[in-house]
């Protein structure tokens, strides 16, 4: 474990605290979803009350691939809303470094809060560390930049789970130019190493996973780390059709991997019987809300394509569920945005809610099925619902994370 808030004082201290508010924006750039500001609002309240000088860190999508248009990446209406959440004024600082960041860094009062402008306006903070070993001006440009931001503060906290998988400057590099200062993780960040970790280390049994997704290439890693780990582990999304056309089944315009056939086919055969694929799909011409249906079992016709799990496989899920004591679950099983095939996620979600219920421990792994339970207004009936899809999939494929590696360890 690591050390949190709970091991440090920070009254009158600068306290560097790195977030993830990637927030959606609308095309009038309003939050259309906040969650990840409330997440990380039990760690700044805390800071506050505490008497800490707090200057947040945050990314907010990816300004480096369209720099023609970065103001629209700006963290203006993020420190708006931060604002408002914590009933105080909360100033960004249109820059991220320099002598206007020092200086406001500088004017800081005991509880007081500043915001800094979007990390990623700078790419110093996104250079690989690999980029950065094979090239001694990478290396030096993104070690300058992160000594920028270590010198203004005292303490370092990370709160930001959803980043935590990237070798980010500010997530990284930093910290380990602050060796010589405390460096905890925040209440969120303990919280998902709290779920996750108990998940995978600790489970109580039956354990069930449920992954969806479009690509079976792409969750081989955690498909096989958790059929080592779990009692059974269901199949959803697209990447459904591939182990269907692996086995010789008719998958329409579904979307297949036919390069993963035989990983498919290698899967199943090792796994058995914990691995379960869907039996049934509900499949359409077209990917419209409203589109006439039409539900397939182990075959999709030539002109149709498999968008949701179906009825039989929602019963056999939804009957699996309901004995499991752990529950992790990544990816939708269908195109849960588009009605009717929002059936199959949702269906999932209540079982989730249900075990919940009965004091089974649920774990939501951020991303799409984030998306979905909070959607369907299910998310507060989760035991967990990580904000971080990427990073939870990486963790529950068992990588370390250095982010979290450089971290104080507790006593």
């Amino acid at each position: 474990m690591k050390q949190t808030l709970d091991d440090i004082r920070v009254k009158s201290k600068r306290v560097l605290l790195r977030v993830d508010f990637n927030v959606p924006l609308d095309a009038e750039r309003h939050i259309t979803d906040d969650s990840r500001i409330r997440a990380a609002m039990p760690t700044i309240h805390r800071l506050v009350s505490d008497g800490g000088r707090v200057i947040v860190v945050s990314h907010l999508g990816r300004p480096d691939e369209e720099p023609q248009h970065k103001q629209k990446y700006s963290l203006a209406p993020v420190a708006a809303r931060l604002s408002e959440l914590l009933g105080k004024p909360v100033r960004l600082v249109r820059k991220t470094v320099g002598p206007e960041v020092r200086s406001a860094v500088q004017a800081l009062g005991d509880g007081e809060v500043v915001l800094l402008e979007n990390v990623r306006f700078h790419s110093e903070e996104v250079i690989k560390d690999k980029h950065a070993a094979k090239d001694a001006s990478l290396r030096q440009a993104k070690d300058a930049f992160a000594r920028e931001l270590a010198d203004l503060a005292d303490v370092y906290v990370n709160d930001a789970f959803g980043a935590c998988h990237r070798d980010n400057a500010s997530m990284l590099t930093v910290p380990q130019r602050m060796l010589d200062r405390p460096r905890v993780a925040g209440y969120l960040v303990r919280r998902e190493l709290e779920f996750l970790g108990g998940a995978v280390n600790r489970p109580k049994r039956p354990f069930t996973c449920v992954l969806g997704g479009a690509k079976v290439s792409d969750k081989i890693k955690v498909i096989e780390s958790l059929l080592g780990k779990c009692d059974t582990l269901l199949i959803g999304g697209a990447m459904m059709f591939t182990f269907w056309g692996a086995e010789g089944y008719g998958t329409g315009r579904s979307k297949v991997e036919p390069e993963a056939f035989e990983l498919a086919r290698r899967l199943k055969g090792s796994a058995g019987d914990k691995l379960v694929i869907p039996e049934d799909c509900v499949a359409a011409a077209s990917l419209e809300s409203g589109a006439a249906t039409q539900v397939c079992r182990s075959n999709v016709p030539a002109g149709l394509m498999g968008l949701d799990i179906g009825p039989a496989s929602v019963t056999a899920y939804v009957r699996i569920l309901a004995s499991a004591n752990t529950v992790v679950w990544n990816g939708p099983m269908g195109v849960f945005e588009t009605p009717p095939f929002d059936a199959g996620t949702r269906a999932v979600a209540r079982a989730l809610a249900d075990a919940t219920r009965r004091d089974a421990v649920t774990i939501v792994g951020g991303g799409d099925s984030a998306a979905a339970v909070t959607r369907f207004g299910l998310a507060p009936l989760m035991s967990h619902v990580s904000t971080g899809g990427g990073a939870s999939l990486e963790f529950l494929e068992g990588k370390m994370f250095p982010a979290i590696e450089v971290l104080q360890d507790a006593d």
